[in-house]
Formats: C-alpha cells, sequence, structure tokens
C-alpha cells in the first residue's frame, strides 16, 4: 500500500476523518446554539450533536442529531432538511477544507440504546446475577 494512502481503522475511520468530523460536529452545535438558521422549528429546541461521521473523501458528512428530551425528532430532522443548503454554507465559512462536505442528518439512537440497557441492568434476573451473595454461593455449592 502507497505510504499517503491511509486505512481506515475500525473505530470509525482514520485520524483525518475521526479530527474533521470533530471539527464538522463543533462547527454544527455552533451554528444550531446561535439559531442561525432562522427555523422556527429549529429554534424551538436544542438540539445536541454528539457525533458527524465524514466519509474517507472527506465528501460526506453524516451529522447525528438529537433534539432536548428526544421531543419533536421527526419535525427537527424534516427542519434540518429543509436548511441543509443553508447550513452547509456555514459549515463550509467555519471548515478550512477544499471542498464544503454534502450533509446529511440521522437521528442519534444512542440515548435509546443506553436507556434499553440500563432497563435490561434492573430486570430481577440480572439483579440476582449481579449480587454478590449469588456470586459468592453459586461458585462454593459444589464444594460442599
Amino acid at each position: 500500500m502507497p505510504r499517503h494512502q491511509k486505512r481506515s481503522s475500525a473505530a470509525g475511520g482514520s485520524q483525518r476523518q475521526l479530527r474533521v468530523g470533530e471539527i464538522v460536529r463543533h462547527a454544527m452545535a455552533d451554528i444550531l446554539a446561535q439559531g442561525s438558521t432562522h427555523d422556527v422549528e429549529l429554534e424551538g429546541h436544542i438540539i445536541t450533536v454528539p457525533e458527524v461521521k465524514m466519509s474517507p473523501d472527506l465528501k460526506l458528512a453524516t451529522i447525528f442529531v438529537m433534539p432536548l428530551g428526544g421531543r419533536d425528532t421527526q419535525r427537527v430532522l424534516a427542519a434540518l432538511e429543509r436548511n441543509k443548503k443553508f447550513l452547509r454554507g456555514e459549515i463550509a465559512q467555519r471548515v478550512n477544507l477544499k471542498f464544503a462536505p454534502d450533509i446529511r442528518f440521522r437521528l442519534d439512537d444512542r440515548f435509546d440504546e443506553a436507556e434499553r440497557i440500563e432497563k435490561l441492568l434492573r430486570t430481577p434476573a440480572v439483579q440476582r446475577d449481579l449480587a454478590p451473595d449469588a456470586r459468592r454461593s453459586g461458585s462454593h455449592e459444589s464444594d460442599e
């Protein structure tokens, strides 16, 4: 493999992709926090931008978003799509890249997944398995 080509790591891309994704994430979060879009739907929500994934050629940014409290997710996503051209231009002004990346928005479902895991951990069966007495008695029962 030639020296100037980098392979993507399993953790979400090359160092360059991760670095540019973080810069785009900060730019997008600033744009939304400042209310630059002048869209009533977006101004009525606090929107978090937990992650931006860049394509290997840095020409596509997948921006993961979540309205605070998970309210009106589809309406917020639709408003972001409506303002995509404006938002792309704002990102291009704030991020120094050869090409302004095309952007697409996705809902961040990590909060839902974390909640699902938390509920599983609170189930009686899991609590029973995690209890200190269950571990001790289970390992010594066969010895007696």
